[in-house]
C-alpha cells in the first residue's frame, strides 16, 4: 500500500487505515455510484441531454483516429478554426460509459466560442489500462495532425473526467497540449488493484508505477485540479495530493473545490459558457499568457 501525504484531515480519508478494511470497505472508497443517492436519475438525464446535443451536431461525429470500434472522436468545431479547443475524455472507471453520453458538456465551451473534441477509447477488459492510455495518445497525436482539417487547429486544453482525469493528467506533456483539467479523478492506482474495479483492469506492477500521477515527475504546463466538496474522500485527497505535490515543484496550476458538487453534479460546470468549468479551462490557458 502506498503512503499518503496527509493534509487537512477533513473529510478523513479512509484509506489511511486501509489494512483494516475488508474487500467491501475498500470498494466503497471508490464506488461514486453508490455515494450519490441520485446517481441514476444525473446520468440518464445527461445522457438524455447528450443524444440531443449530438442530434442537433451531426457533422463531426464519429470520425475513427484508430482501428477500432469506441477509437473514434466527436468533434464540435468553433466558427475560428484557431479558437481553443477542449479535448474531453469521458470516466467510467475505464471500463464502462461512451464519448456519446457526454456530448452535452460541449454546450458550455462551444457558446464561449471554443471547438470541443471528445475522443472515445477501448474498455476494459477488451484492452488493459496500458492500451488505454496509448490509444489516448493516438488520439491527440490524430488531432494534431488532421484536426485542422476539421476546423480545430486551437490550442488545446485536455481535460478528462473520473478515469478520463487520470488520463488526462497522464497526457500533459503531450506535445498538442498547452494545459489541463482533471476532474474527480483518481491519480494513484494502487489501491484499486484491491478493489472489485480489478476485476476487469487486472492492473500490473508496471502499469501501476508508470500510469499512476502521483507516481510520476510533474509536467511543467498549467494543470486545473477541480474536485467536488461532496465527492467520496478518496478522490479528494488524491486531488489535493496531487496539486500538493506539484505545488513543492513549483509547477502551475491551480486547486478548485466545486462546492456543493458531487461526482456527477460537477460537470454541471460545463453546460453553460459562464459554467464554472468552462471558466476554468479559460483560466488554464490565461496562465499561459
Amino acid at each position: 500500500m502506498p503512503s499518503f501525504i496527509l493534509d487537512d484531515p477533513t473529510p478523513a480519508d479512509p484509506r489511511r487505515h486501509w489494512d483494516r478494511l475488508d474487500t467491501a470497505a475498500r470498494g466503497a472508497c471508490y464506488d461514486n455510484t453508490a455515494a450519490v443517492p441520485d446517481s441514476a436519475a444525473q446520468v440518464a438525464a445527461r445522457n438524455a441531454a447528450s443524444a440531443l446535443y449530438r442530434a442537433a451536431h451531426p457533422a463531426g461525429l464519429d470520425i475513427a483516429y484508430a482501428d477500432g470500434a469506441r477509437t473514434g472522436f466527436d468533434l464540435y468545431p468553433a466558427r475560428e478554426a484557431h479558437a481553443p479547443c477542449l479535448v474531453f475524455i469521458h470516466g467510467g472507471y475505464w471500463q464502462r460509459n461512451a464519448r456519446a453520453d457526454f456530448a452535452c458538456l460541449a454546450e458550455g465551451p462551444n457558446a464561449a466560442g471554443w471547438s470541443v473534441a471528445m475522443p472515445g477509447y477501448t474498455l476494459a477488459p477488451e484492452a488493459g489500462l496500458a492500451g488505454i492510455a496509448a490509444e489516448i495518445g493516438a488520439a491527440l497525436d490524430w488531432l494534431a495532425a488532421y484536426g485542422p482539417a476539421h476546423g480545430i487547429a486551437g490550442p488545446v486544453v485536455l481535460a478528462g473526467w473520473s478515469a478520463g482525469a487520470q488520463l488526462a493528467a497522464l497526457h500533459l506533456g503531450h506535445p498538442a497540449v498547452a494545459a489541463g483539467l482533471a476532474i474527480s479523478g483518481v491519480y494513484d492506482l494502487a489501491p484499486i488493484r484491491e478493489t472489485y474495479l480489478n476485476e476487469k483492469l487486472a492492473l500490473t506492477d508496471p502499469e501501476i508505477e508508470t500510469l499512476s500521477p502521483l507516481r510520476l515527475p510533474g509536467i511543467g504546463k498549467p494543470m486545473t485540479l477541480a474536485y467536488g466538496s461532496r465527492e467520496l474522500p478518496a478522490l479528494v485527497h488524491d486531488a489535493r495530493n496531487l496539486h500538493a505535490l506539484r505545488s513543492a515543484a513549483h509547477l502551475p496550476g491551480a486547486l478548485l473545490p466545486v462546492p456543493d458538487a458531487d461526482h456527477f453534479s460537477i460537470l454541471d460546470g460545463f453546460r453553460r459558457s459562464d459554467g464554472l468549468l468552462v471558466r476554468a479551462a479559460q483560466a488554464c490557458l490565461g496562465g499561459l499568457r
